[in-house]
Formats: structure tokens, sequence, C-alpha cells
């Protein structure tokens, strides 16, 4: 499995190559060589194990997706290292890792300096990561005779497994054609608006996977004067953070089974009045009189007296830190400290259950919540059985305590996390801030790692660091953190 995952990364490096060629920008032959080291290493373990039991139990679907998400951030290194665009390895690998978990954290100072090919290749990596490189890999396991359900439960180990079709593979295939169909349109319309063609395919990629890599320093911000282009892009960070399974009914024509659907409301809603209230904020509160003009354009959108710029600025940059995807076109950090706390909780957030977007996931506040408030009704009524509706179908209790016990151990890791980035010296601020960003995978985050500064500050085991707490947000906890435990190495039946 590993070997087919190399080959399958490689095969996009030389895309990537292509690309560098096309403009000429002295990286096609640096990516075109670490493709084929990826690809040549990846025949070697394919060769290697030919002979081998092809049977894939939870027990190695665990493995594989936690070995996959490694092998493929290591592999995706090397056109850094090769064209040294990024000469040190762990600021490759952190970029790398910041890509395929689509976090969107960068230790690059200028963007706009990188060669095209790299570009593309950075985000490439958002684009395999947004659906999940197993998801892909298991639209093609026939080919190798190996099922992939075990395969798609370590991946997406959420509370619901909606299955578009009965097989596997078939769903995945359903789920990439969206996918797929979604990033070609955002391009489309990107183009149209007004970006050139390589901006627009980068975009479409860093927006479908929920990413929030850019070709510009500036970010989105870049595109200020643009709105056209910024509403694209907000309108298709909903998209894709919305399950998939509601957009496949979406086009079967089943608009209801998505007006119904109790996470897509709440997730909506919640857009809805938490932009309403940080526009109101904005327009009323926020006062950066005193900042540099240059830093006006990026810090407050009332600078051209606009109330549409308000409201445009108020829903990106909502949707943005709600959905994960990190992009920026104002900083939120200098908008109010009240705003400052807000967008602090809103990484705890997440998007839909079935999306691209990294995070707590809607679904599971809403089964918490609930749960919390039937608890008064069984404290009233102890022998009364009451269960927890969702969608008016009762949650089993085993789902119940998976989401609460998935609640306790993301506190604690999110605190932990904060805790080891005050012991490597950041301040209280930036640890809080980073370990939230770097869990839930939003990329942005606060004090000297804001939205206007980069993660390039950061001492290398502090890059370690917040790159495993991409992988355990991005695989949601359990995937990567019961490979620790003994009972995953000593059970003989799993």
């Amino acid at each position: 499995m590993m070997g087919f995952l190399l080959i399958f990364n490689g095969l996009f490096m030389f895309i990537s190559s292509s690309i560098g060629y096309f403009y000429k920008d002295g990286s096609s032959r640096g990516i075109f060589f670490a493709g084929l080291v990826t690809v040549s290493v990846g025949l070697l373990f394919r060769f290697t194990t030919k002979g081998f039991k092809k049977e894939v139990k939870k027990r190695e679907g665990y493995i594989i997706v936690t070995l996959g998400w490694i092998f493929m951030s290591l592999s995706g290194s090397l056109p850094y290292l090769f064209t040294e665009s990024i000469p040190t390895f762990t600021n490759a690998f952190f970029e790398t890792m910041s890509g395929y978990t689509t976090t969107g954290a960068s230790i690059l100072d200028d963007i706009e300096s990188m060669p095209e090919g790299i570009l593309f290749w950075r985000s490439t990596t958002h684009w395999i990561g947004g659906m999940g490189i197993i998801v892909l890999t298991i639209a093609v396991l026939p080919l190798l005779g190996i099922g992939g359900m075990q395969l798609f439960a370590a991946e997406a180990p959420g509370p619901s497994a909606n299955k578009l079709h009965p097989r596997i593979t078939d769903t995945a295939k359903r789920l990439w054609y969206i996918y797929f169909g979604f990033t070609i349109a955002e391009a489309i319309f990107l183009k149209l608006a007004g970006m050139s063609m390589f901006d627009a395919a980068n975009h479409a990629m860093s927006t479908l996977s929920t990413g929030g890599f850019s070709t510009k320093n500036a970010s989105i911000a870049y595109w200020n004067d643009q709105p056209l282009i910024q509403y694209i892009i907000t309108f298709f960070m909903i998209l894709a953070g919305t399950n998939f399974v509601l957009s496949y009914f979406a086009f079967k024509g089943k608009i209801s089974k998505v007006l119904h659907d109790e996470e897509f409301k709440t997730y909506i809603f919640n857009i809805i009045g938490i932009t309403i209230i940080v526009a109101l904020v904005i327009y009323f509160k926020a006062d950066v009189s005193q900042l540099p003009t240059e830093t006006q354009l990026i810090a407050h959108p009332m600078v051209f007296g606009e109330f549409e710029s308000t409201v445009r600025h108020a829903t990106f940059q909502v949707v943005a830190i709600i959905t994960t995807t990190g992009f920026v076109t104002a900083d939120f950090t200098i908008w109010t400290p009240f705003l400052t706390i807000l967008f602090f909780f809103l990484m705890f957030f997440g998007a839909s259950a079935g999306s691209t977007a990294g995070g707590v996931k809607f679904v599971r506040h809403i089964i918490m919540i609930k749960n919390g408030f039937l608890e008064f009704k069984r404290s009233i009524h102890p022998n009364a059985i009451v269960p927890v509706r969702y969608n008016n179908k009762s949650v089993s209790q085993d789902i119940v305590f998976n989401i609460m016990a998935f609640f306790i151990l993301y506190l604690i890791v999110f605190s932990f996390g904060a805790l080891i980035f005050g012991i490597l010296g950041l301040d209280y601020i930036t640890a809080i801030g980073s370990s939230a960003s770097s869990l839930g995978n939003v990329g942005p985050a606060f004090g000297k790692l804001s939205p206007v500064n980069n993660y390039n500050s950061l001492p290398d085991i502090g890059k370690w660091w917040s790159a495993f707490l991409m992988l355990l947000g991005r695989l949601e906890l359990f995937t990567v953190m019961i490979l620790f435990t003994p009972y995953f190495w000593k059970s003989n039946k799993f």
C-alpha cells in the first residue's frame, strides 16, 4: 500500500514538473527527479511485497492510513528539497504536512518569489489531502484485489458513515467526481472574474480542499479591490465545508434531503448569525485609524468606507475559519478583543462531517449539546429512556460515548499542545493559538502567528510538534492515537 501511494504521489509530481517546464521557472528538473525517486521507491515497495497476503482488516487499516500520510509527506518534501525552494528538511516537511492535512500554515516568507512549478505542487498537496489520500486510493483498490471498507472507516472515523452506493469503491468515486467537478467549476469562475489561469487553478484546489495555500503573500487580500473573486471563493468554501453526500443528493434532485439535514441547517445558520455579529462589531467598534495605511488595507475593510466591504470581509473570514480553510482578506486578530476571542472559538467549530474541513465538526457539537440538555430531563425522570435524536433518528449510546470521548481527548490534546508550545518559548496567546490552529487544521493563528505572519518563526522542534498536531487533527485523533495504545498491538482479535 505504501508503494502504491508513493507511485500515485510521484505521478502528481510529474504534472507539477510539466507546469514548471511550461513557465520556464527552473523548477521542472528538480520536481521531475523528485517524482522519479518517489515512483522508483514505490515500485520497489510494490515488487518486493508482491507475494504477500493482500488482506486489510481494521488493524491494518489504521496503520495504513497513518503511515500513508507520513510517507506521502516525506516523499512530498522532495520537490522542495530538490529544487532548493525550501532547503531544510524540517521546513520542507512542515510545508508538506501542512499541505496534505489541508492546514495551510506556511513557513514561506516570500511566496510570490517561488517558482510556478513549486506553487502548483504546494496546492496539489492540498488537493490530494482534501478528500483524503486513502479515499482516493480505495476508488482504485479493486485493481489490487483489496477491499476498501476498512480504510474508509479509518479515514473518516466520524459519528456517521453515509454511503452513496453499497460498494465503498463506488462511493469514493462519486465523491471524487463531485470534488473534481467543483474544482474545475471554481477555477473557471475565478478566471472569468479576473484571476490568471494559474492563480485560479491554485486557489480552486486550495478552496475545495479547505486548505488555504495561496500564490500571493497577502493571500486573498491581494484581490481586495475585486469583490467578485472573494464572493466566488466564499461560496465554494461553503460548498467545501458541506457534507459531500448532500452535494450528491442535490445533484440527484433530492433537495429536501439537503434542506432537512440538521447539521447543514446548523452550519448555515451559524455562518449567517456569526457574520452579522462580526459585521456589526467591525462597523461600529473597530478602530484602526492609528495604523499605517498599508496595514489598514488588510486590517480593516472599512478603510474603503463601504458597508458592503465590511459585510464581505466579515463573511469571508467567518467562513474561512469555520470551514478551516484559513484564507485571509483581513487581519481579524486586531478587529477588537471581542472578535479575537470569537474567532478563537470558531477554530473549534469545524464544518460538516463528510466535508474536506478539519476541526470538531458541527454534528458532534449538536449531539453533545442535545445530550447535555437531556441530562436535565434524565435527572427529573431517572428511569425514563430518553435517547438523543439526530435527523429524527435515535443516536445509539455508543456514538454518544464516542463523541464525548472525542471532545475530552480533543481538549486534552489542545491543552497539552499549547503547554508544549509554551515550554518552547512561545507567549501565551501564540501558544494557545498555534495549538488550536494546528489541531483544527485552520492555518492562521494569533500573536506571532497571526494572519499577517507565518510559522517560520517557530523553532524547529515547534514545527515538528505543530506538524504532529496537524496529523492528529486531520485524522480526528483516534486513528493516530490508537497506535500508541497497548491493546492495539496485543489484541489478537481487532
